[in-house]
């Protein structure tokens, strides 16, 4: 064996090794025992070196190694120790001429250190997070957003700058605490959490005591709200004010410094003396029950085409979530019946679904929160469809649906904490490959022969609360994964000769979770979905592009 291998050996053990020369290895360790022979003695002496460096301390860390079971664990990240205990080992490999005595792996986030007895160690320096906006979207009925501009869904933070509705009723709270109704067609520009430009439309504003000084600006006036509610409509060639309850002041304008009191109204451009009062624009409580009604009519049709679905033979399993289901039970109402049905386990929260109210869904933002279920047999192709609402991605891996023991045949379904989507299939679980990953930038060691097929990232801070169509096909003929989301394709990857296997099942496993309960410790990955499903489908087919548009179709929510 030459020099160079044997420097990638201990460049691989150093993490510093480049993608083209851990393939390189990787080929070496396969082809020739020496080689493999030389990695086992560095890996050893690696090994060997952090024990004396821990000394006694091995009470005081744990390996994430510990977090999984043999068949189940995807990533092993290594030891991590305290900053004494690295010093130390660092100054004993200095002395056998720096090899690391490390294998794991630098995370682009950092990763608090677990220590037996004590709390979360939290990381030296987080970069927070932030995003743009002065407002949200509370309700939305029958709105059409204008032309190119971009269309928001209920929940979403608005970005600052201009807001333009074609038809349609829009409820918006701003971040002071002013709620304004607007109906359309109208556009409005977003200045601030306290200032909005009215352009055009119809507008009733909403302005508590906490929100006392929110500014409305039009027809060169300022609107200041002095804790009030007032009406306001704005035309191409007029525009006038009516003050239904309180106080404003007009600022600027030809009527500056005047104020407007309860039932007082003013033109603020052109004037017409039959103009009906604004007393009648649509309030939040009307908005809301109009949104409400919608969402019942919607959730009914849904209702409707979900009879056709359910009679689909190629089911595998089909959980809609419903508020009629015991406490426990998560029902299977496809064809192959109760033996498929799903079990609430841990604090799993019902709440509203994607119809509202009238709706339900499963939320498992607490840790032990999961769906337990087994489904037995042997399947020919996967195609795996669910609404969720994904509210943070607070861990590396987020939960969607997980195999058990991920041997093999077993798929994987979940979201990567960059909002990448994951989909993968057991190969060979008698297997422990490393292999190189660009996300990481440094190999990995897997469990298992397999390969995770992802998408770009389809969700973002800003998409938090936001419901998505979510679907993933494997498609062991065709040779390829699809992957979609809200009915449009977002990956199509092909499947190699390496990683193909057409000999699929199931098991046991976990909606919202993984909670690996073969394994051989109480240490479990933390993957728990930070968000809510509503339904989840199995089938035992390839659904085509015009089948997933469907499902979309027919069980989207009101505004999508």
């Amino acid at each position: 064996m030459d020099q160079h291998i044997r420097n990638l050996i201990f460049q691989l053990i150093d993490q510093t090794i480049s993608g083209e020369d851990f393939e390189r290895l990787q080929n070496a360790i396969e082809e020739h025992e020496d080689v493999r022979d030389e990695y086992l003695r560095a890996v050893n002496l690696c090994e060997s070196l952090s024990e004396i460096a821990a000394g006694n301390a091995e009470e005081a860390f744990h390996s994430d190694e510990n977090l999984s079971s043999k068949n189940g664990r995807e990533h092993s990240t290594g030891w991590k120790l305290r900053t004494a205990q690295i010093a130390l080992a660092a100054t004993v490999l200095v002395a056998v001429g720096g090899i690391a005595w490390w294998l794991g792996r630098r995370d682009a986030s950092p990763v608090p250190i677990q220590i037996a007895g004590q709390q979360d160690v939290p990381p030296a320096a987080v970069t927070e997070k932030t995003i743009a906006g002065y407002a949200t979207l509370r309700r939305a009925v029958d709105v059409q957003w204008t032309g190119n501009a971009k269309a928001y869904f209920e929940g979403d933070v608005l970005s600052p700058g201009p807001l333009r509705i074609e038809q349609g009723i829009a409820e918006i709270d701003f971040f002071c605490g002013a709620t304004i109704v607007v109906e359309g067609p109208a556009e409005l520009v977003l200045e601030s959490d306290w200032s909005v430009q009215f352009l055009s439309g119809r507008l009733r504003a909403s302005v508590p005591p906490a929100a006392r000084g929110f500014v409305v600006k039009a027809a060169d006036s300022e609107i200041i709200d002095l804790g009030t509610e007032f009406a306001l409509e704005v035309g191409t060639s007029n525009a006038r004010l009516e003050v239904i309850d309180g106080e404003v002041e007009l600022r600027g304008g030809t009527f500056d410094g005047d104020h407007l009191v309860t039932g007082e109204k003013q033109w603020l451009k052109g004037s017409s003396s039959d103009a009906t009062s604004l007393t009648a624009l649509s309030t939040s409580r009307d908005v809301r029950r109009r949104s409400e009604e919608a969402q019942q009519r919607r959730f009914q049709q849904w209702q409707d085409s979900l009879k056709k679905q359910l009679e689909d033979e190629r089911l595998i399993a089909w959980y809609p979530i419903s508020r009629t289901q015991t406490e426990r039970d998560v029902f299977n109402v496809a064809l192959t019946g109760g033996d498929r049905n799903g079990l609430l386990v841990g604090p799993v929260g019902r709440t509203a679904g994607r119809f509202g109210m009238h709706s339900a869904g499963l939320k498992f933002d607490r840790t032990g929160s999961r769906v337990r279920l087994r489904i037995d047999g042997d399947f020919q192709a996967f195609t795996f469809s669910c609404w969720a609402r994904i509210d943070s991605l607070d861990h590396r891996y987020n939960a969607l649906f997980m195999g058990d023991g991920y041997e093999n045949g077993e798929p994987h379904w979940q979201i990567r904490d960059d909002g990448c989507l994951m989909f993968s299939v057991m190969v060979d679980d008698s297997k422990e490959v490393l292999h190189f990953t660009e996300f990481e930038q440094q190999p990995v060691k897997g469990a298992g022969l397999h390969h995770v097929y992802y998408t770009k990232p389809i969700w973002g801070l800003v998409n938090g609360g936001q419901w998505f169509h979510i679907a993933a096909v494997y498609d062991p003929v065709g040779r390829q994964v699809v992957q979609y989301v809200n009915s449009e394709e977002v990956s199509r990857e092909e499947i190699t000769d390496k990683f193909h296997i057409t000999a699929l099942r199931i098991g046991p496993a976990e909606i919202g979770n993984w909670g690996q309960p073969f394994r051989q410790t109480p240490w479990f990955a933390v993957r728990n979905l930070n968000g809510t499903i509503d339904e989840l489908a199995i089938y035992n087919a390839v659904l085509t592009t015009d089948e997933i548009r469907d499902l979309y179709e027919q069980g989207k929510p009101i505004g999508y």
